[in-house]
């Protein structure tokens, strides 16, 4: 009977101890499908922003109007686009690839620029700048991110 009770005892508690790990790696299993920043944290997951977001923190930052949200929007989700197809283009070594894209996100930082007000270009700038003072040190990553922590 003890003993029998001492083998009761013994699974329940490999079960209590097993149990959360069984837990977290489940949840590791499934990740998130999103590819921004994870709020908070200051994780960052590969492969393009999405335009609505990227339009809603604009938003935020330069205080678009509704006119101007929905044409900076057209104008990320067009640069979406565009970058996608580079993505799968096998024809272009990845220098080549590289160099248009970057020339598709300068376009389209211009454009977006050429929308905005004084203010707003202004705080255009400065984010422009931190993200190419953030770059130099980091060639991937969430622009706008101050340096990352020591």
């Amino acid at each position: 009977m003890l003993k029998q009770y001492l083998l009761v005892l013994l699974a329940a508690s490999l079960i209590s101890i097993a149990a959360p790990f069984a837990v977290a790696q489940s949840s590791n299993d499934n990740p998130p499908n999103n590819q921004q920043p994870s709020q908070g944290n200051g994780g960052w997951h590969h492969g393009p922003p999405d335009p609505a977001q990227r339009t809603q923190e604009l938003t935020r930052k330069l205080k678009l109007t509704s006119d101007q949200q929905t044409k900076v929007q057209d104008m990320l989700q067009s640069e979406h686009s565009q970058m996608e197809s580079l993505h799968q283009d096998a024809s272009l070594s990845q220098q080549d690839r590289h160099g248009k894209m970057m020339d598709i996100r300068k376009s389209t930082d211009t454009q977006i620029r050429a929308l905005l007000d004084s203010n707003q270009q202004k705080k255009w700038d400065e984010m422009q700048a931190k993200r190419e003072q953030w770059g130099q040190g980091h060639r991937h990553g969430p622009p706008d991110a101050g340096p990352p922590p020591q």
